[in-house]
C-alpha cells in the first residue's frame, strides 16, 4: 500500500447523530439540519466557523447544495461525494485530509439518506453504469448468503452449528441496539425467533439481514493542535484506508467465498498508518458492517481479530460480546440501524464518540475502553467486488 497516512494530524472535536428509524415525518433536510446542529453545538461552533463541507449520499442529492440549502450556507465549499455503502465514511476521510492538508481550519463532514420513503434497501434505484454482461445477476442477499455454507465447508462447520453461529451474531447485535435510543430496533430476539424466520435467499433468514431506515451523522474536524480549543476530549484520528477492488472475485476461480481481498487489504494498511501489531489487543471495540450475518463473521477475520477458520468459535465463545474481549458493534450495527447508506459510515464513528469520552448508557458501555482505540469498517459491493473502508480513532496522541 502506498499511504502514509496521517496519524494524530487530525482531531474530531465534535459529533452529532439522528435517531434511526422509518422517519415519515421528516425528510433529508430536517435530518441533515438535526445531525449539523448537533455537532456544531458539540464542539461549540457555529456553521460560519466551518470552512468547508463533504457530503456523502448516495440518493439523497446530487450536489453541495443538498447541503448548502437546508443549512442556509453562505459562499462555502461543499463537495458531495458517492463511493457506495463507505459513503459516509469516505465523507470523513476527505474532510480530514482536507484539514491535514492545511488547506482548510475547520471541516465538516456530513452523511444522511432518506431511503425509507422509497421503501427499498441500499443502492437499489441508483443509476447504473453500462456493462459487458458478465456482471452478476444475483440479489445483495444472495450474494452474501453464499459465504455461510462455503466457510462451513471450508473450515469443518456443519450446517447446523452455522445456523447458531449466525443467529449469534444476530442475537448479540440487536441485544446492543436495544439499548441505545438511536436505534430503529430497538429489543431483544431471542435465538429461536432468528433460527425460525423466514428464509431470505439460501440459508440467510430475516433476522440475518440489516434493515432499510433513514438517518444522518457528523462530525466537526479540526488540525490535532487545534483540538482542545473545541473540546477536552478530543478523538485523534490514528487511520483511514480505503481500497476499491477491481471486481475479477467473481470470475476468479481461486476465490472462494471465504474471505473479502479488500478488507483485508484495507486493515493490514490502516494497522500500518496507526501502528496496531496486534489488533485483537489493542483495539477497545469496533463498528462492522453487518449488512449480512456472513459478512460480519468473515470480517472477523479478514480484519485480524482471530485467525482464520477461528471466527466461528470465538462468535459462540462472546468474545465480541458486549462484555467480551472484543466488543464488536456495540451500538448495535445495521442490524439494529438499518442502513441509510450516506449515514451508516459516520454513526459507526458517532459509537466511537461515545464509548471512548466515556458517554455511552452505562448498560451499554464497553469494558476494553482503556485501549483507547476505535475502528470503523465499512464494505460496499459484494462478495468479489467491493471496496472497503477502514479507519481508527483514539482519544489519545501517540
Amino acid at each position: 500500500m502506498g499511504s502514509h497516512g496521517i496519524k494524530d494530524q487530525v482531531a474530531i472535536v465534535g459529533m452529532g447523530c439522528t435517531r434511526f428509524g422509518e422517519h415519515w415525518n421528516k425528510g433529508a433536510d430536517d435530518l441533515l439540519i438535526e445531525s449539523t446542529t448537533d455537532a456544531l453545538a458539540s464542539a461549540g461552533i457555529a456553521k460560519h466557523d466551518v470552512d468547508a463541507f463533504w457530503l456523502g449520499t448516495a440518493m439523497s442529492g446530487m450536489s453541495g447544495m443538498t447541503l448548502s440549502r437546508p443549512l442556509q450556507l453562505q459562499n462555502k465549499p461543499v463537495t458531495r461525494v458517492e463511493n457506495f455503502c463507505a459513503t459516509g465514511s469516505e465523507a470523513l476521510r476527505n474532510a480530514a485530509y482536507a484539514v491535514a492538508s492545511g488547506a482548510y481550519d475547520v471541516a465538516m463532514a456530513v452523511g444522511v439518506e432518506k431511503v425509507k420513503d422509497s421503501g427499498y434497501q441500499g443502492l437499489v434505484g441508483a443509476g447504473k453504469t453500462p456493462t459487458d454482461g458478465t456482471n452478476r445477476t444475483l440479489t445483495a442477499a444472495a450474494m452474501f448468503a453464499m459465504c455461510a455454507p462455503a466457510y462451513g465447508h471450508k473450515y469443518g462447520v456443519s450446517d447446523d452449528q452455522m445456523r447458531e453461529v449466525l443467529a449469534r451474531i444476530s442475537w448479540k447485535n440487536h441485544y446492543n441496539g436495544a439499548r441505545n435510543p438511536r436505534a430503529q430496533f430497538r429489543k431483544e430476539v431471542t435465538m429461536d425467533t432468528i433460527c425460525g424466520a423466514p428464509l431470505m435467499a439460501g440459508g440467510l433468514r430475516v433476522f440475518d439481514c440489516s434493515g432499510v431506515a433513514d438517518g444522518s451523522a457528523a462530525a466537526v474536524l479540526v488540525r490535532a493542535e487545534d483540538a482542545h480549543r473545541y473540546t477536552d476530549r478530543p478523538l485523534y484520528v490514528k487511520a483511514l484506508s480505503f481500497v476499491a477492488g477491481n471486481a475479477s472475485g467473481n470470475a476468479d476461480p481461486d476465490y472462494d467465498y471465504t474471505w473479502f481481498p479488500e478488507i483485508h487489504a484495507a486493515g493490514l494498511d490502516a494497522y500500518a498508518q496507526a501502528g496496531v501489531t496486534d489488533p485483537r489487543g489493542q483495539i477497545a471495540m469496533a463498528e462492522v458492517h453487518d449488512c449480512f450475518t456472513p459478512a460480519e463473521l468473515l470480517i472477523y477475520e479478514d480484519l485480524g481479530f482471530v485467525e482464520r477458520g477461528t471466527a466461528w468459535k470465538e462468535v459462540l465463545a462472546g468474545t465480541f460480546d458486549l462484555a467480551g474481549d472484543l466488543p464488536v458493534n456495540p451500538d448495535g450495527g445495521l442490524k439494529s440501524f438499518g442502513h441509510p447508506v450516506g449515514a451508516s459510515g459516520l454513526r459507526m464513528f458517532f459509537e466511537s464518540w461515545l464509548q471512548l469520552r466515556g458517554e455511552a448508557p452505562e448498560d451499554r458501555r464497553i469494558t476494553t475502553a482503556s485501549r483507547g482505540l476505535g475502528l470503523t469498517h465499512n464494505l460496499g459491493g459484494f462478495p468479489g467486488e467491493m471496496v472497503s473502508f477502514v479507519g481508527i480513532v483514539g482519544n489519545e496522541l501517540g
